[in-house]
This record gives structure tokens, sequence and C-alpha cells, in this order.
């Protein structure tokens, strides 16, 4: 089994730190893990978020704490392990918040490291980090909220910088549904995703990170990517040791 999305900043870049999530990975039955981390913590990436941060002062603040640590700090940690022999497949990459103005930057940063792989997601529109605080969405009309976010996700399938696109429909993240018909967005989506051969995250994330009741991608989303032939890969979204895996049976037993 497979575990797509696995982030490890809540430790210290040491191969112990490493061992616990294998560890559990094996508890698991994961014999592929995707370890990665989001681009929000490297001062390099700092120019994409220079707009989300001028957004509000909460925003300024959260990324001012999380966007301070050298790009090459995480390719050092990547090159000792994969120096080690491991009972398991480990594979290491970004997830990177896309940005259409800032292709370039992250086709530079893509380029500059030999990544295993490299997922794109979307987190932020125009400006706005939707996943942040249920009380940010009290002045949002969610019908313009899900049209803009897929308009978002599908240039970022179309900018050819990403081999995995996570999280889906994340925007569902406390609970606010459109009063729209989706099928258009999803399937202009499912098609894209088929055309570019990129992969598409079954995750659990927001179960695990915001206790959200359904599992994985929406079912009508589901079902568009799988009849229009999308690669599908499980992903946890954990940011900690214990939750490697979780839920990834479940998951695939859909």
């Amino acid at each position: 089994m497979v575990d797509a999305h696995v982030h490890i900043e809540r430790g210290p870049y040491e191969i112990e730190w490493i061992e616990q999530f294998v560890d559990y990975a094996i508890k698991r039955e994961i014999d592929s893990l995707y370890l990665l981390e989001h681009s929000h913590r490297f001062i390099e990436f700092s120019n994409l978020y220079a707009k989300f941060a001028a957004y509000n002062d909460y925003q300024a603040k959260w990324l001012s704490n999380k966007l301070n640590i050298p790009l090459g700090s995480y390719t050092a940690l990547i090159n000792r392990v994969r120096s080690h022999k491991w009972p398991i497949e480990i594979k290491f990459g970004l997830e990177v918040c896309y940005d259409e103005r800032h292709e370039d930057l992250i086709y530079r940063l893509k380029r500059s490291f030999d990544w295993d792989f490299f997922t794109g997601s979307v987190h932020w529109i125009d400006g706005w980090g939707f996943d942040h605080k249920p009380e940010f969405w009290e002045d949002k009309e969610p019908e313009k909220i899900y049209v803009r976010y897929y308009e978002i996700m599908k240039k970022l399938v179309k900018s050819g910088l990403f081999d995995i696109l996570a999280h889906p429909d994340s925007i569902k993240c406390f609970g606010h549904l459109p009063d729209i018909d989706p099928t258009s967005q999803y399937r202009e989506l499912a098609v894209l995703l088929n055309k570019t051969n990129m992969k598409v995250e079954q995750s659990a994330g927001l179960r695990i990170n915001y206790n959200h009741p359904e599992l994985g991608m929406n079912k009508h989303l589901l079902t568009l990517c799988k009849e229009n032939n999308v690669s599908i890969i499980t992903a946890s979204d954990a940011h900690k040791p214990e939750d490697v895996g979780r839920f990834i049976r479940e998951m695939i037993s859909e």
C-alpha cells in the first residue's frame, strides 16, 4: 500500500525522526512512503507568499512563523536518508502552493534538486487562506469560492509543474457546500488530469486533520476521476508519525 503524502515538519531533520514514520508505516502495512514538506516552510519560496501575507494580519503572522528555514536543510536530510537502507520504499518531495504568478519560481526550485515527486496544492484563493479558521468564511459566498477554487486547480494541472494533485476537494474542510451543480468543474478537472498524466490524491487529510465526516474526496468527484481513467493515489496527509497510513486500507476498498 502507498501513503503518498506525509509531512515531517513537526520534528528535527534527523534520521531518528524519519525512523518513527517508517515504524508506523510498517505497522500499517505501507510499503511505499512519500515524505514531503510544505513550501511555506522555506525562505526560497518567500516571494510566492508575499501576496498571501499581505491579505491580513493573521496570515502575515502565520507565514512569518512558518517561512523561516533554508531549503538546503531539507535537501541535506534527504541525501542522508537516501544513503541508508530501509525496509520500505521512501520517496521525497515538496508540496507547493500553486500561484500562477510564480510558475517560474516553482519551476526553478523544482529543477534545483533531484526530487522523487512534486505535489501541487491549492490552499489560497486570491490571497485568502480558506482552510485556516472557520470564522474566516463568515462573509464568503461558497458558490463563488468553489468556482474560483477549481479555476485555480485547473491552472495548476495545466501548468505541467507537478506529478500529483493534493487533496482535490479540501475546500470542504469546514463543511461549506455550494448550492450549485459541480459536475462540470469536476469533469473538466478529471479530463485534464487524465490528459496530463497527473495522479490525484484520495486523501484522508480532512478526516485526520479536520475531523471531517467524509473520508477521501467526495463520491461525485471520485466517480468522475474513475470514469476518466485518472490515476488515483492514496494519501494520509499525516503530520505526525502515528497518523502514517491511517485510513489507507479503507480508502482502497472504496
